[in-house]
């Protein structure tokens, strides 16, 4: 029976240099909510049938995404590779935008703060589409979870 989920997310930490407690919180709730619903189903076909769960491992090595899929018993079935280079404008703006944010939230008006948090949506969304449109024809993802998979591509890109 098929189950095209993801049950466990894990983050390459050694990619990760530093991360301050806006990100740690942002990751732990992109992480609690991808658990909680997603959709997830790789589009290669397993000798076995094979069709969820999934545990993944994600990491950034030399530009590129890679999602290590495993099945629930966390033997390996695949790892998709996605190079980044059409991502680096959404997470540079992305990040600009949740700085301003997080800053709004310590200083300035609930209008500004709403107009900030408009925009931080608004790239995330888009990134989120671009996600979804890289993963064609890989996984399929629907918008929440590529929302939150993005959530967790940037926190990869940390560099203190």
């Amino acid at each position: 029976m098929a189950d095209p989920r993801i049950i466990d997310v894990q983050l390459d930490d050694r990619t990760i240099l530093w991360r301050s407690a806006d990100v740690e919180q942002e990751r732990r709730i992109a992480i609690f909510d991808l658990l909680e619903d997603n959709r997830f189903t790789p589009q290669r076909v397993h000798a076995d049938g094979y069709a969820g769960p999934y545990r993944i491992k994600l990491s950034v090595e030399e530009g590129r995404l890679a999602i290590a899929i495993h099945r629930a018993d966390d033997a390996p079935l695949e790892t998709l590779v996605l190079g980044l280079a059409r991502f680096r404008r959404p997470i540079k703006d992305y990040f600009a935008i949740c700085d301003s944010y997080y800053a709004a939230i310590r200083n300035a008006s609930p209008a500004q703060i709403e107009t900030i948090d408009m925009a931080r949506r608004g790239i995330h969304n888009e990134a989120a589409e671009l996600l979804i449109e890289r993963l064609d024809g890989k996984i399929a993802v629907d918008f929440d979870t590529a929302r939150r998979l993005f959530t967790l591509i940037c926190v990869l890109h940390i560099r203190g």
